[in-house]
């Protein structure tokens, strides 16, 4: 496959310099040493590890970026962020990616994925941490799979390790905070 990168870098103008403000971080400075990418939990089952995403964004191939899979697979564990030895926190510039990429709908092929990271932060928004029944029924509902894994679920719960009921933390003036000030920050770009 043939790419005009000059066509490309006129196209994506500012790509890069978004992703920089977004995420707080410079990819540029990346080298490619694939340290991030060895020690990644969820590389093998990315179609980009995070070596060549980061090299994607440095040569401003937003497509490709935004339309990979790898930015929804990222549990965002820190292991890259930790391993990087120019200090770019990875786990965040793959979080402010999902978000750019949510806010141009290129979520179809990841919907799933997607319905989930919503349905985990509707839980924590309500109840300052995750109710796992909760989430994991939510998302089956909004997948249209109701009953997928439900022995497991009923397994977790007759062992005590799953509770029936949520419940919530001490402190959730300050966990709906958080979510205000994530909500004027993306209003204001």
């Amino acid at each position: 496959m043939h790419i005009n990168l000059t066509a490309v870098a006129k196209a994506n103008a500012g790509f890069l310099e978004r992703v920089k403000a977004a995420s707080g971080q410079d990819v540029a400075q990346c080298y490619q040493c694939g340290k991030c990418t060895a020690g990644c939990p969820v590389g093998y089952a990315m179609d980009e590890p995070p070596t060549r995403i980061m090299r994607l964004l440095q040569l401003s191939l937003k497509d490709e970026v935004l339309n990979s899979n790898a930015i929804w697979l990222c549990s965002t564990c820190a292991t890259c962020t930790t391993r990087c030895p120019k200090d770019i926190d990875i786990a965040g510039v793959m979080d402010s990616l999902r978000i750019m990429a949510k806010r141009e709908g290129r979520i179809k092929a990841v919907r799933s994925i997607d319905l989930f990271n919503d349905v985990f932060l509707g839980s924590v928004r309500k109840y300052g941490r995750v109710h796992e029944l909760g989430v994991g029924m939510g998302h089956n509902l909004r997948t249209y799979k109701p009953f997928k894994d439900a022995d497991i679920g009923t397994g977790l719960m007759l062992k005590g390790r799953m509770k029936l009921l949520p419940s919530k933390i001490k402190g959730q003036g300050e966990i709906a905070r958080i979510f205000n000030e994530v909500r004027k920050l993306e209003e204001a770009e």
